[in-house]
């Protein structure tokens, strides 16, 4: 009863807030998302990041759907990836990385982030 009163202070209901779909930076799709780091987590303790960025700046990211982001790890390795597309301006910019955002947006996957044809069906 708390929990209902406190959500009905802030004027929302908890269901509202709970099944929210959120849209991929990549595709313009409503999925499930994922956090990319603009500089990869793997290259967080070198020294050469270390000295050109502070911490906050090394958190910075774009959320995007389980596809969008294998795709930009198929496409770029990590080294690449933070030091061309630092900016979530220049990772979206991309030529190729737009192409593959494209194919992605043609797919047909639910909101909960399983494809149709990933569904077991029962034949009678």
């Amino acid at each position: 009863m708390k929990e209902k009163r406190r959500y009905q202070d802030l004027g929302l209901e908890r269901d509202r807030l709970v099944h929210v779909p959120k849209v991929c930076a990549g595709c313009c799709q409503h999925r499930q998302l994922t956090f990319h780091h603009l500089i990869p987590k793997k290259l967080h303790r070198r020294a050469h990041f270390r000295r050109r960025y502070t911490k906050a700046e090394l958190n910075v990211g774009i959320e995007v759907c389980r596809d969008c982001h294998k795709g930009i790890h198929r496409l770029y390795d990590e080294m690449t990836l933070a030091k061309q597309f630092g900016s979530s301006d220049r990772l979206l910019g991309d030529p190729a990385l737009q192409k593959h955002f494209a194919w992605v947006s043609k797919l047909r996957i639910s909101p909960l982030g399983c494809s149709p044809s990933n569904i077991r069906r029962r034949h009678k």
